[in-house]
């Protein structure tokens, strides 16, 4: 087997390979290298390069040409790579400004030999500094997050703001699934990162709501947008994964649902009381109040009244228990047989809405549905009732009754605004039932 020394090919592969453009100078200036990085930017082939003496006459104007060559050879004289900036001549007669990276090149003698100078156009440099300095940017002073995956989905790279989002620190997340810090609208994430792997970004930002594991299911709105990231080097686009930048919209989003939740509430009432003005009698008025308020609230309506002598409460209307339907009037006139300390007592003695629910008492561990309708039976109310909220009636400094608005399984609990609306509901309807009551 015959052997021979590649150096020489490999050297030239690699010189002819970079991407940048390469001369060299021996010590008294003659051009010895010249690769195809700098035929493609001056447009001088190496064999109009080698064996001149600097760049006078042709690479560079005559007035600069004695600058540049005195330059470039006083780094035989000093230690390290030195840069500097140039402005060249192209073999069709424009000026070209490059940035050169220049270092003495030894002699066997330990004696400086003569001069590499790597150079490329200053623009294209600019504008790899400009990338570099976008990306440290945005992974340091960002106002969004940005999140770079894998192919397999899993975090590479962490800004500071979306460590702070998602309440960890940068290096905790990075090589960890997607589900281990969040819960809720995990899968939408993911499927939206495999489907920019596989198809490319989406054409506008998507709204996407998540629930962080770290923070017991916390909910957040987060407008988020991807690019596909794939190899500048590779012949073909494998994307090396996905870029994700989103910005935390959770208060927003929660400000215009409540706006929305508001608006239809008070078009209900509006509504109501239009449809309330045709009522002829106080109990149908009444109920009509009961039947608007109820749409999107609450599944289910007690009314109660007081007895004449105030003592008890007297179920007066209501829902269907077994399902949907319109609050009607009870007849009968029998006390509800109420246990000591429920909210309907409670809110009559407070003369404010006071507010119940299953969970408060359950804790975080499940409940069965035996559990859920033995605590709804326990206080009167329909099977499957989780939440309850009982607004007290008054009118003209008298209290009338109460005004119980009840949730099943699978609903939130009632807040502070909904307490609100209920109170504003019960006052309407206690307006109308202090029509028949005695003065």
């Amino acid at each position: 087997m015959q052997s021979f020394d590649a150096t020489p090919q490999l050297l030239a592969a690699l010189l002819d390979g970079m991407e940048a453009g390469l001369c060299a100078f021996d010590r008294d200036g003659v051009i010895t290298h010249w690769n195809s990085e700098a035929v493609r930017i001056l447009g001088w082939t190496a064999e109009e390069a080698v064996g001149r003496k600097g760049f006078a006459g042709w690479a560079a104007r005559t007035a600069d040409a004695e600058e540049v060559r005195s330059r470039l050879l006083a780094v035989m004289d000093a230690a390290g790579r030195q840069v500097h900036e140039f402005a060249l001549l192209t073999k069709d007669g424009r000026r070209v400004l490059v940035r050169t990276q220049s270092a003495a090149v030894q002699g066997a003698d330990g004696r400086p030999g003569g001069v590499y100078c790597a150079f490329s156009e200053v623009h294209a440099q600019i504008d790899l500094e400009r990338s570099i300095a976008l990306s440290e940017a945005l992974f340091d002073d960002a106002s969004s997050g940005v999140v770079l995956v894998d192919a397999d989905l899993r975090p590479v790279v962490v800004n500071a703001y979306a460590a702070r989002v998602l309440h960890t620190s940068r290096d905790a997340l990075l090589g960890r699934p997607l589900g281990d810090f969040l819960d809720q609208g995990v899968e939408e994430l993911e499927s939206a990162m495999q489907h920019v792997l596989a198809e490319g970004a989406p054409p506008a930002p998507a709204e996407l709501w998540v629930g962080l594991r770290e923070e017991g299911g916390t909910r957040c709105c987060w407008r988020s947008s991807f690019v596909r990231l794939g190899s500048p080097l590779g012949e073909e686009p494998v994307p090396l994964g996905v870029g994700w930048l989103f910005h935390d919209i959770t208060d927003a989003k929660v400000a215009e649902q409540e706006a929305a939740v508001l608006r239809f509430r008070s078009n209900q009432l509006q509504r109501a009381a239009r449809a309330v003005a045709e009522c002829r009698e106080p109990m149908e008025a009444a109920t009509c109040y009961v039947d608007f308020a109820l749409a999107g609230f609450a599944e289910n309506a007690l009314l109660d009244v007081l007895t004449v002598d105030g003592t008890r409460l007297v179920r007066a209307a209501a829902t269907p228990a077994g399902g949907a339907g319109p609050c009607l009037p009870v007849t009968g006139g029998i006390p509800v047989r109420y246990g000591e300390g429920h909210p309907a007592l409670q809110a009559v003695v407070r003369t404010g809405a006071v507010r119940a629910s299953f969970g408060a008492l359950a804790g975080s561990e499940p409940a069965s549905r035996a559990q859920v309708d033995a605590w709804s039976a326990a206080r009167r109310w329909p099977e499957g009732t989780v939440h309850g909220l009982c607004a007290v009636l008054r009118s003209r400094g008298r209290t009338l009754g109460t005004l119980t608005f009840l949730r099943g399984m699978g609903r939130r609990p009632f807040d502070r605004v909904d307490a609100a609306f209920a109170e504003d509901v019960a006052l309407r309807v206690a307006a109308a039932l202090d029509l028949a009551a005695p003065s």
